[in-house]
Parts: C-alpha cells; sequence; structure tokens
C-alpha cells in the first residue's frame, strides 16, 4: 500500500491521519434524549469538547441572506415544519431551534470555534458565493465541498475572488468522482493525476447503489498524489476498523467520538 505524502494544504496540520470528521457535529444518545439535533450550536460544541479537529457540516442561505449550517432543504426532518430554509428568515430560525440546540450560522461557527477544522458542503446553489466569501479570511482551515462540482467551484472561486491568501481545501463533487473511479479502473497514472487535480481530499462513500467506489487500487492512486481518501457516512465500529486496516485517511462518522476513541488505540 502507498502511503500518503504530506498534504499540501494547511487545512491537514491538525495532526496526522487517520481523521476524524465529525458528521454534523457531534450529538450523542444522552444529548438525542434531550431534543438536541445534528447541525446545530450545541452539536458543533459537543464536537469541539470532545477533542474533534474537524466538523463536517452544511450550508444553506436562509431568505435574509444568511448561510447557516443545516443539512436538509427545509425543517421537515428537524422540527416537522415544513418550510424550506431559503423562505425562512434568520430570527424564525433561531425560535425555532431554540429548544434544539440552537441554530448555528456560519459566521458563527467560525468565530466561536477558531481552531476547529470545517467541512463544508455547500447544499444549495445560492448558498455558493456567500459561503466562498465568509471562509475567505480562514481558507487555511476549511475545506468546500458538494455534491455539484460547479456550486464548489463557484464557492472556491468567490473565497480567492474576496482576497484569500490561499484557496480552502476543496473535495470533488459526483462528475468528478466518477471520473476518477474511471481513470483508476485504467490503470494509467497520467489519466488518475489529471483526474484528481486540484483535489485536496477525496471524500466518497464505499459504494454508491451497487457500485463500488473505494477500493485498494482507488487508495494507492489517491496517496500516489498526495490525496487524502476520506469515507461517509462510517457509524458502524466494525466498519471503522476495516476501513482504517484498509488504509483510508478518514471517516465521516455519527459516532464521532467512538471512532476518535478507536484512532486513539492505533
Amino acid at each position: 500500500m502507498i502511503r500518503s505524502i504530506a498534504p499540501r494544504h494547511p487545512y491537514f496540520a491538525a495532526g496526522e491521519p487517520p481523521r476524524v470528521l465529525a458528521h454534523r457535529g457531534l450529538v450523542t444518545s444522552d444529548a438525542a434524549a434531550l431534543g438536541i439535533v445534528d447541525n446545530s450550536f450545541a452539536a458543533v460544541a459537543e464536537a469541539h469538547a470532545a477533542g474533534l479537529a474537524y466538523v463536517e457540516s452544511d450550508c444553506h442561505l436562509t431568505a435574509d441572506g444568511t448561510v447557516v449550517l443545516f443539512h436538509d432543504d427545509d425543517l421537515e426532518r428537524v422540527t416537522g415544519d415544513s418550510r424550506r430554509i431559503a423562505d425562512v428568515r434568520v430570527h424564525e430560525l433561531e425560535e425555532v431551534m431554540s429548544d434544539r440546540g440552537g441554530l448555528i450560522t456560519l459566521a458563527q461557527a467560525l468565530e466561536a470555534f477558531p481552531e476547529t477544522r470545517f467541512n463544508l458542503d455547500v447544499k444549495a446553489e445560492a448558498a455558493a458565493e456567500p459561503v466562498g466569501r465568509l471562509v475567505a479570511p480562514q481558507a487555511h482551515r476549511v475545506l468546500l465541498t458538494s455534491f455539484s462540482d460547479d456550486r464548489r467551484r463557484r464557492a472556491l472561486a468567490a473565497a480567492t475572488g474576496t482576497g484569500a491568501a490561499l484557496a480552502p481545501a476543496t473535495s470533488p463533487g459526483s462528475a468528478t468522482v466518477a471520473r476518477v473511479v474511471a481513470a483508476v479502473a485504467t490503470g494509467l497514472p497520467p489519466l488518475i493525476t489529471r483526474a484528481l487535480r486540484g483535489i485536496d481530499a477525496l471524500q466518497i462513500p464505499e459504494r454508491q447503489g451497487r457500485i463500488r467506489v473505494l477500493s485498494p487500487r482507488l487508495i494507492d492512486a489517491a496517496h500516489a498524489t498526495g490525496v487524502e481518501v476520506h469515507v461517509w457516512t462510517v457509524n458502524d465500529e466494525d466498519d471503522m476498523t476495516r476501513l482504517l486496516d484498509a488504509g483510508v485517511d478518514g471517516l465521516v462518522t455519527d459516532r464521532a467520538d467512538v471512532a476518535q476513541a478507536l484512532v486513539n488505540t492505533r
């Protein structure tokens, strides 16, 4: 197995892999029993309190133009309210989240947790440029990603266009991941290098439907070009062990406390 060369972006300077990325913060069973939900202020604070360096979260834009950490397009799953995030003002979100761990905006997250590395998935088209502008001064500790490569690139361009000394780190969207998998299948280094150009971390599921995304060849190919491999969303402890043994560099997980304890024993 080919090990990774030193990553090129300071986002990865919080320690050596394997990394644990707290998926939407950390909500323990005790916190969930109290009504705390994912992507809340309390969930991010819990991840920080547990000593987790990396928090994975999601970005939407409210009706009045505030970037908030929220996964879904609407409030249905979290609050039972059918309204879309894009149709709700930030003060309304603060009210509905007040007994669920508290709303957290992207600006608040960056200010309140200055040592935390944020892995941000830009979920909404309208959020791409605002996210890029907000993270520009903190680009050294931010990774931007999206299922849409266009959305991801627009966020990165907004960050550099705002005057960031360097671009945030980035992980590819679905189309680029497909190109990487296809390039790895050819076994041709020039094609693999081209597919991974400009990518800092390859954040992928093990499988997408019936298609296996993660493979030993993909891990080796990524490592040979200095790209880390992070797998989402891994909540079973046996799966965590198996993937770490396979050489992945990061686990995106809802059970970040369990994953960190496992990593600490290795």
